[in-house]
């Protein structure tokens, strides 16, 4: 049913409420907030594959692409009783009411209050204190373009191949790659770091000219970051068929490995993502099938400490770790 500022539609058995439905959320291609609902709705199996399930952190612009956004962890005042939430804590002990991604009527909720994309949490709802998925994040430092970009990754995935690790690329939806490898239960997020910790360090020892792990900006240059705190606990990263807040409204996609040389983040938009998933199918398609062990990496971590190497440094707001060396720039330091 219309009405003259609103829509009502019918979704995963709800009534979602679309208000403003004809608002401009992208002005250089005009699409609008129902625009990006329907965009949702066609790439709705693939989606609910990759993220369905999980506690998500939203990121609201209530004004489009170009105006101000911010990120909220709880669920506001008056939201639908039917919208399911999770207690979530962060190392210090504050909890926040997170949206769950449980279906497409959520997902539609979240559009209408100005979300453009979602950032999901490494864990199930059902299960919050076991993190399914190890994230490398792979972060283009200045002066980094996409075919260095499409280098790194291969020398990851020989890494992963190597410890016998199925792992699942996608674009970030802007300038760099995110792979996801998922992991059976029995680890948490500290456990999973260490990994991520792990892979960024193999990484740098074997292309040092390409792949940087270090926390630091002033000591990356021109190199691949791989992000490994993307892994602590409570971090969030962009989802998986997410729309970014960019001009050209791209999507954080999904591809196959053997579409690496061919694929580039700028033509993957919501205007052609979903004819991209109805003509290939979805490339995450057997994710939700592989179970396997943190243990590889893991036992690359321990041979690192072995060697005498500390913790790798922490982001500023988590409490001091164990064997962390000093959160101090290298530069400062010297001062």
């Amino acid at each position: 049913m219309a009405t003259s500022d609103a829509v009502e539609l019918e979704i995963s058995g709800r009534t979602v409420r679309i208000t403003s439905p004809d608002k401009v959320f992208f002005p250089e291609r005009g699409e609008t907030k129902l625009d990006l609902v329907e965009y949702y709705l066609a790439v709705e199996e693939p989606f609910l594959r990759a993220v369905g399930g999980r506690p998500t952190l939203l990121q609201r612009f209530p004004d489009g692409v170009g105006a101000k956004s911010f990120f909220q962890k709880r669920v506001p005042k008056g939201a639908p009783g039917w919208l399911r939430t999770t207690t979530m804590s962060t190392p210090n002990g504050t909890t926040s009411n997170a949206m769950v991604l449980e279906d497409m009527a959520h997902v539609a909720w979240a559009v209408n209050m100005g979300c453009l994309g979602f950032h999901p949490w490494p864990c199930r709802a059902d299960d919050p204190g076991t993190t399914d998925e190890l994230r490398i994040d792979l972060d283009p430092s200045p002066g980094v373009d996409f075919p260095m970009l499409r280098e790194a990754a291969r020398e990851l995935r020989r890494l992963l191949d190597e410890d016998g690790l199925a792992s699942f690329p996608k674009t970030t939806g802007n300038r760099g790659i995110h792979v996801h490898i998922p992991i059976g239960p029995g680890w948490d997020s500290y456990d999973v770091r260490l990994g991520a910790v792990a892979v960024a360090r193999e990484l740098e020892r074997r292309r040092p000219e390409l792949i940087t792990a270090a926390w630091w900006k002033e000591e990356r240059g021109s190199r691949v970051f791989v992000d490994f705190n993307q892994n602590a606990p409570h971090k969030t990263v962009f989802g998986a068929w997410s729309v970014r807040a960019r001009p050209g409204a791209q999507v954080s996609t999904p591809f196959r490995w053997d579409e690496l040389e061919a694929i580039h983040p700028d033509v993957l938009t919501m205007e052609t993502v979903p004819s991209r998933v109805e003509e290939h199918g979805d490339p995450w398609d057997g994710i939700d099938d592989v179970t396997q062990s943190l243990e590889p990496l893991l036992a690359r971590s321990a041979a690192d400490r072995q060697a005498g190497l500390p913790d790798a440094p922490w982001p500023p707001v988590y409490p001091k770790m164990p064997d962390e060396p000093p959160r101090v720039a290298p530069s400062r330091a010297a001062r």
